[in-house]
């Protein structure tokens, strides 16, 4: 207990104020957020002891097959790519009996789309929305988001790697 008070009162003089999203069980995979609504976790700390689950950087599916095979036509707008991508995520978490809540940390790749200079940071972020920080799932990873000169294909506009964790056995 002397451990999580000096550690709060560190953080409060810091001005972090964090909100913990789990309750202070040493078992709980512990998350802070800068403010209630952050859209990611500023900290997330893992027990000694829980599975760690690396999954490689996932792109999204062709969405539309009428389009010209490799063309972001084919793979959709910088939001479709990304819902897409996250869906397949959420599949591969599933086979694992995993959860998108049980992310801890995120690296999101996205490149500018043709004609453009910038990533599409607004579009990720719609479809980043529906998955973490909802009423139905509240947990937020931390997360980097990072605009890269291209991605495997000429089509692909998102790539995204993820780290999930599970407490250990006696744990839960």
């Amino acid at each position: 207990m002397k451990i999580a008070l000096t550690a709060l009162t560190a953080a409060l003089l810091l001005g972090a104020a964090p909100a913990l999203a789990q309750s202070h069980d040493h078992a709980a995979i512990e998350r802070t957020y800068g403010s209630p609504t952050a859209f990611i976790a500023s900290t997330v700390t893992v027990p000694a002891g829980s599975e760690l689950i690396f999954l490689s950087g996932q792109l999204p599916d062709v969405t539309d097959t009428t389009a010209p095979a490799g063309s972001v036509e084919a793979y959709g707008d910088t939001e479709a790519q990304s819902a897409s991508t996250f869906a397949k995520i959420e599949r591969l978490l599933a086979t694992r009996n995993l959860t998108m809540g049980d992310v801890v940390s995120m690296t999101v790749y996205l490149t500018a789309a043709p004609g453009s200079e910038r990533m599409d940071f607004a579009g990720m972020m719609r479809a980043y929305g529906r998955y973490f920080g909802t009423a139905e799932q509240p947990n937020r990873p931390s997360r980097s988001t990072v605009q890269v000169a291209g991605l495997a294909g000429p089509g692909f506009l998102v790539e995204i790697e993820v780290t999930a964790a599970r407490l250990p056995a006696h744990a839960h």
